[in-house]
């Protein structure tokens, strides 16, 4: 690598892979590689080949019982991997499944070391951003928490104040937890209410706990919300919040599923959010990180429409400090338009005669503006 951003791939990391049906796809990985590759946007001086993750590492958050269990998975019976979240609907065993889940947690963390110990201004791993995984269990699609095993070597290795951002529509819940003690990780996540999506958390009132307290910001907004209400409330959260913690690096997870294509949520977003959160991530390392920016993938579950565009902005923010515009490149659409079940679009943007028109979208933002008025007056009490 001889680029100050740095792309964190290799094709070892789309073995994180279910089975043909499951909604968790990795293809979207390459897909976004190969837009940005045609797109003349990445090239092999950006791109690091990452390193597999040691067991020492994923014990910084992982019990050695419930990595023994992954590595056993294909030995165990049911009863023995239910009780560590494997084995299930969500997140089925499947061969060498610590082997591709140990290789996303150590392109996290090539991550982490390009701007930490090589120079890198910041870096990408879009394999990685799997949040919902806890000590002792897998859950929903992931197995190893590699965001939170990133953060948490990071404040072992570098003593760093960590600022976590979370704009999957699922609240950021093993995220969340593994740092609810811990007045040094500031964690903001900003999604659906848990009303009617999974995991069912992520209440404003959810603050941290002993030295933690006040530490947790969460934003759950209401279902349907669309582009104009989320940039208010999620650039105004996040600002605010910036300027209360004062991270000395910031370390985003960039769910895709906030789209009104995404078949998982009920959020009904555009491509609009998705040029204007990796803009507010530049501000804010910026700001407060003297650039220091990390970057993961997350949801996203049309693989086709949504997640090459949305996280191919990230990198072009990153790396120019813009989004691409116009028209997609004509080599990618023709190579991927036969495989594709879908139409592609062909276009940066989103078509607005394609937005879906929401009947109830004042009484949503309104709602939302209460909830961030509601979230904003913990920051002024613990600056205060």
């Amino acid at each position: 690598m001889s680029s100050d951003v740095a792309f964190i791939y290799d094709k070892a990391l789309l073995n994180y892979h279910f089975h043909d049906e499951h909604p968790f796809n990795q293809k979207r990985v390459l897909l976004t590689k190969e837009l940005l590759e045609e797109s003349n946007q990445l090239d092999r001086t950006n791109i690091l080949v990452p390193r597999v993750a040691t067991d020492e590492e994923i014990s910084l958050i992982h019990d050695p019982k419930y990595i023994h269990a992954v590595k056993s998975a294909s030995f165990l019976n049911h009863e023995q991997l239910i009780r560590f979240g494997l084995d299930t609907d969500d997140t089925p065993a499947f061969p060498n499944m610590h082997e591709a889940s140990a290789s996303i947690v150590g392109a996290t963390l090539t991550a982490v070391d390009a701007v930490l110990k090589e120079g890198a201004r910041a870096a990408v791993n879009f394999s990685g951003g799997l949040h919902h995984g806890f000590k002792q269990k897998a859950s929903g699609f992931c197995i190893y928490n590699d965001a939170a095993i990133a953060i948490k070597y990071i404040r072992k290795q570098f003593n760093l104040r960590v600022l976590y951002v979370d704009t999957d529509a699922h609240h950021g819940d093993g995220v969340q937890w593994a740092f609810y003690e811990d007045p040094n990780v500031c964690t903001f996540s900003i999604h659906e209410t848990g009303r009617y999506l999974f995991p069912g958390t992520g209440n404003v009132n959810e603050r941290g706990i002993k030295a933690g307290h006040g530490y947790s910001f969460n934003l759950p907004i209401d279902a349907f919300t669309q582009d104009k209400s989320f940039i208010e409330v999620y650039q105004t959260a996040l600002r605010e919040i910036a300027e209360f913690f004062k991270p000395d690096i910031i370390l985003t997870q960039n769910g895709a599923d906030a789209h009104f294509y995404d078949p998982l949520t009920h959020l009904c977003c555009s491509m609009e959010i998705y040029n204007v959160i990796p803009q507010i991530a530049l501000e804010i390392s910026n700001t407060y990180c003297q650039g220091r920016w990390i970057a993961l993938g997350g949801g996203g579950y049309d693989i086709w429409r949504v997640v090459p565009r949305a996280w191919a902005q990230i990198w072009n923010v990153m790396k120019d400090g813009k989004s691409s515009e116009g028209e997609l490149p004509p080599t990618w659409l023709a190579k991927w338009r036969p495989e594709s079940p879908v139409t592609l679009l062909r276009m940066w943007e989103d078509s607005v005669e394609d937005i879906p028109i929401i009947p109830r979208k004042q009484e949503i933002e309104e709602k939302n503006y209460v909830t961030l008025t509601n979230l904003l007056k913990y920051t002024k009490v613990k600056r205060s």
